[in-house]
């Protein structure tokens, strides 16, 4: 696959949209960092180049979406990664939330319920650049015991509970954060988990994601 072209105007246009979502209110600069170092057009379809620097989510295959990037900075934030963290993505999609804390440093396991995505998720244009993102096709609920225990845990789709078996492959000390419900708002939670197996939760902002799905398709 021949690699878009990243110009001066694609950098541009990048600046104007992280700085606006530190206008937002995201103030972690090493996720605003690896998001002004990441070329959000690579993405998308060549038909949305000129406007894969708005705020906003776009269709990708498989009727999943690439997030807004608001969005995927409010829970990379949340999530309070550290280098060389070992951290479980659930929805690959697009593959850019997974690049974003691959850029961070962090050792990224992501599943991919919708084998035509794993698929095609193989060609990653950028999969020299980071063999620190692992792919996966499964079922996101049931995540990757054989890889667990994991420092984080972010989902990417509406969770209509908190899958146990995630909750399971969490380290102590571990995050996990997650949108939670299944009507067409979610909250934004996030789980840190006791020595002793508790778990505390605490709820921020609401935000809209497509469902998480059992299963493979």
């Amino acid at each position: 696959m021949r690699k878009p072209e990243d110009t001066y105007r694609h950098k541009g246009l990048r600046k104007k949209l992280v700085d606006s979502i530190r206008d937002k209110g995201i103030t972690d600069e090493k996720v605003l960092t690896a998001m002004m170092n990441i070329p959000r057009h690579f993405f998308l379809d060549t038909a949305l180049q000129d406007i894969a620097y708005e705020d906003r989510a776009f269709p990708i295959a498989e009727g999943q979406t690439i997030s807004q990037p608001y969005t995927v900075a409010y829970q990379t934030q949340l999530l309070q990664v550290k280098q060389y963290d070992k951290v479980l993505e659930i929805g690959t999609g697009s593959v850019y939330q997974a690049t974003v804390l691959a850029e961070m440093g962090t050792q990224v396991f992501t599943i991919e319920r919708q084998k035509k995505l794993y698929e095609k998720n193989k060609h990653f244009i950028f999969k020299s650049k980071y063999p620190n993102i692992k792919f996966f096709y499964g079922d996101g609920f049931e995540g990757l015991p054989t890889y667990a225990p994991f420092d984080k845990i972010i989902i990417t789709a509406a969770a209509p509970h908190i899958p146990p078996k995630l909750l399971d492959q969490l380290k102590s000390g571990g995050k996990m954060v997650l949108p939670l419900d299944e009507g067409v708002y979610q909250r934004m939670l996030r789980i840190t988990k006791n020595e002793d197996g508790s778990y505390e939760e605490e709820a921020f902002e609401n935000f809209s994601f497509v469902p998480m799905l059992k299963g493979k398709s």
